[in-house]
């Protein structure tokens, strides 16, 4: 008589269930950064378009004309932080080092660089990442993200005004004056801009953020 064949189950020991429950928060923990990467870089790219758009708005009154794009270059920073925010003005001035008509005017090329406003090209560099550097410390608080604009803007006047003296050879106070005083009182008006487009935005893309994050919890 041929008896039935008895089949054996292999139980899962304790270790096992550890590594099984620990599994799914880190795969979460990969989905959600990989959609945050991309949602940041999206916003990112926004903002070097608009830099370059604010570029164009421009109004010719010396060697260094008015322009629009600081005000982007202020938002990116109170909206996306110190990091990201200095990823989109990289975008930008890269593009336009690279020929495209990005810059003020619809100029483009490296050797705007080395032109009248290239110091303050530059500084937006520097000027974008302190700015982001103090309000991501700041937790939204308007006082903060004046304090932090005011000390963007002292940032780009002091390398833009030095390199425009080195360029032109201009004296310090001829220099001054064609290139930091006629633009202080618009500075003053994109700072109050930037403030009240900021506290606008901010809840969207923090909304933006938590649904990402709630999707990731979902997929995963």
């Amino acid at each position: 008589m041929k008896l039935g064949t008895v089949t054996y189950m292999k139980i899962p020991r304790a270790s096992e269930f550890q590594v099984l429950s620990f599994k799914l928060p880190k795969e979460n923990k990969k989905i959600m950064n990989l959609s945050n990467q991309l949602r940041m870089t999206v916003y990112a790219s926004l903002f070097a378009a608009l830099i370059a758009v604010g570029s164009y708005i421009s109004v010719a009154i010396g060697p260094v004309p008015i322009v629009l794009q600081n005000l982007f270059v202020m938002l990116s920073a109170l909206l996306l932080g110190s990091r990201w925010g200095l990823a989109s003005v990289a975008v930008y001035l890269l593009a336009g080092a690279c020929g495209l008509p990005v810059f003020a005017g619809g100029a483009g090329g490296i050797g705007r660089f080395a032109g009248p406003t290239g110091g303050y090209l530059i500084s937006y560099l520097p000027a974008v990442y302190i700015i982001g550097l103090i309000t991501e410390k700041a937790n939204g608080r308007v006082l903060f993200d004046i304090v932090a604009m005011i000390c963007g803007v002292v940032i780009v006047y002091a390398l833009g005004v030095t390199w425009l003296k080195i360029v032109t050879g201009m004296g310090f106070g001829e220099a001054l004056i064609g290139g930091m005083l006629p633009f202080l009182l618009g500075d003053v008006l994109k700072i109050a801009a930037a403030v009240a487009i900021a506290k606008a935005l901010r809840p969207v893309i923090q909304t933006s953020e938590a649904a990402s994050y709630a999707e990731a919890e979902a997929e995963a």
